[in-house]
């Protein structure tokens, strides 16, 4: 077994790890990234499926996701607005298609009105939250005891309005069913966009796409780093002390005074860490997990919904599908839709056959933008939950009451070992923002900890 040393050992060779292990060869000091998968990027995956490119994982770049835009611009990559001229469709608990424009949905004057009411409320919420720090609120024991969905229901009997008020943070950002995560999980999750009203303007949230894909990213990262990035090298033990870490592949061993787990925590239990992990980190782990999406791709010869004066955007709690995007590629004659099911649904539609589940997603998709919908000429399921380095998606939260009782101690080192990924930021939280500036701050970190033990780094 090849057996190398480093000052700093990198798991998962994602935004995360591979931001830090750019500033800490910056700083002089020597990296190894292992990354278990034979690519590298993580949760950004951009492949040729059936002759057509299809960004498999994430792909948005929102106007407040400075990190992210940073390293964009420092890589020279270029950007394209999502498309988005013309109506929006909305289908509502009557099953009818409802044509309209600007942010707000095409609900009665009273739902309307009910919808505004509590955006205001749960912006003023969001605005106290630090989202670096949500369990500091004074409310946060409370807010971390009641579900999204208990909440939104105690401030009003309107169905309508709790729905459309409840999936920008269920359905389509943590991707749960809104009665198995908290409020305050809520409130962070809309503190990391800067509010709430700006979490469910898909104008703002789903803003611009990379040119040839978001893993370009993570992929001009790595090969900065050259020969210090090895793929197909899944970690299976860690061993730590003061003095520093083993961490052995099955073909590797790398000694290294620090190491930083930049991968998702759902993960942590893969690795057999010697001596354990202490008990917090135990418990805490036991009370993460993994929402789940299915994000559909469907391409067509030509973007047909732009014919009939639509932008491609579509919303309905009520549907398989609560929402689709126009996803056509940069300088692409055809037209790509990307619609998304998740939580209970998703689970739903795994019970059924492939064939089944196409026909059901598709059916979905053709009340958006009629019967056009259903023959596209490539058609791709993104399952993240199947994925052995990721096992759901977008990413990981606590449970009930988990986050105000050991959120705190999530980004917290243990002895030589530090975390980063986004499912650890603040800002940003869940987006390749916050993963990229996770890498920033640990990569300084532990820059900091070098300094003070004496050794020469180089001022970053």
């Amino acid at each position: 077994m090849a057996e190398i040393t480093r000052d700093v050992l990198i798991v998962g060779a994602g935004a995360a790890g591979l931001t830090a292990a750019n500033d800490l060869r910056k700083a002089g000091l020597s990296v190894a990234v292992l990354e278990a998968r034979d690519r590298v990027g993580g949760r950004l995956w951009t492949d040729v499926i059936d002759g057509a490119m299809l960004e498999l994982g994430g792909q948005w770049v929102s106007p407040d996701q400075d990190a992210l835009k940073d390293t964009i611009e420092e890589l020279g990559l270029e950007t394209y607005s999502r498309y988005r001229e013309g109506d929006s469709v909305y289908v509502g608990p009557d099953g009818q298609t409802h044509r309209f424009t600007g942010e707000m949905f095409p609900v009665s004057a009273e739902t309307e009105a009910v919808i505004a009411e509590i955006t205001e409320r749960l912006d003023a919420m969001v605005a106290e939250i630090d989202p670096d720090r949500p369990w500091a609120h004074a409310n946060a024991a409370e807010w971390d005891s009641v579900t999204w969905d208990a909440w939104l229901r105690a401030q009003t009997d309107d169905d309508e309005a709790v729905r459309n008020l409840a999936f920008a943070t269920g359905s389509a950002m943590l991707t749960k069913p809104t009665h198995s995560f908290s409020l305050l999980q809520s409130l962070l999750m809309a503190a990391s966009a800067g509010s709430y009203s700006n979490l469910v303007d898909a104008d703002f949230i789903l803003d611009k796409r990379v040119v040839g894909g978001l893993q370009k990213v993570p992929v001009l990262l790595a090969e900065r780093l050259g020969d210090d990035v090895y793929l197909n090298q899944p970690v299976r033990s860690l061993e730590w002390s003061a003095d520093g870490v083993t961490a052995t592949t099955d073909e590797l061993t790398v000694r290294a005074r620090f190491a930083i787990l930049a991968h998702a925590p759902v993960l942590y239990s893969r690795i057999a860490f010697v001596p354990p992990l202490p008990r917090r980190q135990h418990q805490m782990h036991q009370h993460i997990s993994m929402g789940f999406v299915i994000k559909v791709h469907a391409v067509y010869d030509r973007p047909f919904w732009r014919e009939q004066g639509l932008s491609g955007t579509a919303f309905s709690p009520y549907e398989l599908s609560h929402e689709a995007y126009d996803n056509t590629n940069h300088g692409d004659e055809r037209g790509t839709l990307v619609g998304f099911v998740s939580d209970q649904n998703a689970d739903d539609l795994f019970a059924l056959t492939a064939e089944e589940r196409k026909e059901r997603i598709l059916e979905s998709l053709s009340h958006y933008y009629g019967p056009e919908a259903k023959n596209p000429v490539v058609y791709y399921e993104s399952d993240w939950g199947t994925e052995e380095w990721t096992r759901g998606a977008y990413a990981a939260s606590f449970d009930m009451g988990g986050l105000h009782r050991y959120g705190a101690d999530l980004r917290s080192a243990v002895g030589p070992i530090h975390f980063a990924c986004s499912d650890l930021a603040g800002a940003g939280y869940q987006h390749v923002d916050g993963a990229i500036r996770m890498g920033h701050l640990v990569a300084s970190n532990i820059v900091e900890s070098s300094r003070a033990a004496g050794d020469t780094v180089e001022a970053g």
